[in-house]
């Protein structure tokens, strides 16, 4: 069974020209999505086409993009296809997984896959890392500042219960534990590892000469 698969992301747009291709490449039934994105493999039609296919049959578009946008979904989804014995064929690129050109064509879609792959992961690391420089803190927000740890630190010296005061901050116990550790943390590592010594004046002019003398 030879299934079309036609996509267009707006509904302004038309798959007219896709469907007289597919009709053209022989597609016995073909299934249509309008109004969607190519990014998201969450589409109605095209989810109703991977359970329909089986074994043996061939999935046609008029072009590689209309399956996916993203070459890394694109690709998970011919290998899905090549596990279970289906084949694709994509008109415009003259991709035919039949023949040996076409398997050729389909082992180079896998290397882009990985090429973009690289990439994203390459302009993720190098983009948190330009953030940290900046000063961006990653991780979820703090539910105390600073001020409200220390006010909390207070009213507990204070005799306060715990419990209290974690409610007066709308807070549990155990994150006000936390809170408390960590601002202590770092408090010990800001301090001085070293009490402050006083430096002795440098003595100059008469009375370092008589110093010498005296020495």
């Amino acid at each position: 069974m030879n299934y079309g698969y036609a996509r267009v992301s707006t509904d302004d747009q038309n798959a007219a020209l896709q469907l007289a291709a597919l009709k053209k490449a022989r597609c016995q039934k073909v299934f249509t999505d309008e109004g969607f994105s190519g990014r998201t493999m969450k589409r109605p039609a095209l989810q109703r086409l991977l359970k329909t296919v089986k074994p043996g049959d061939t999935v046609t578009v008029w072009k590689l993009d209309r399956l996916g946008r993203s070459v890394i979904d694109l690709v998970r989804t011919l290998d899905g296809f090549r596990d279970l014995g289906i084949e694709f064929r994509s008109i415009t690129e003259a991709i035919d997984t039949k023949t040996p050109t076409g398997r050729a064509m389909w082992q180079f879609i896998g290397i882009m896959a990985e090429l973009e792959a690289s990439m994203i992961s390459e302009r993720t690391k190098a983009g948190a890392a330009a953030a940290k420089a900046r000063g961006v803190k990653f991780g979820r927000k703090a539910k105390l500042t600073a001020q409200q740890v220390a006010q909390a630190i207070k009213l507990i010296d204070q005799d306060e219960s715990p419990d209290d005061v974690a409610a007066s901050f709308h807070v549990g116990r155990s994150t006000l534990y936390r809170a408390i550790a960590e601002h202590k943390a770092r408090d010990t590592r800001t301090a001085l590892p070293f009490p402050a010594r006083a430096i002795a004046p440098v003595r100059t002019g008469r009375s370092s000469r008589a110093a010498t003398r005296q020495a």
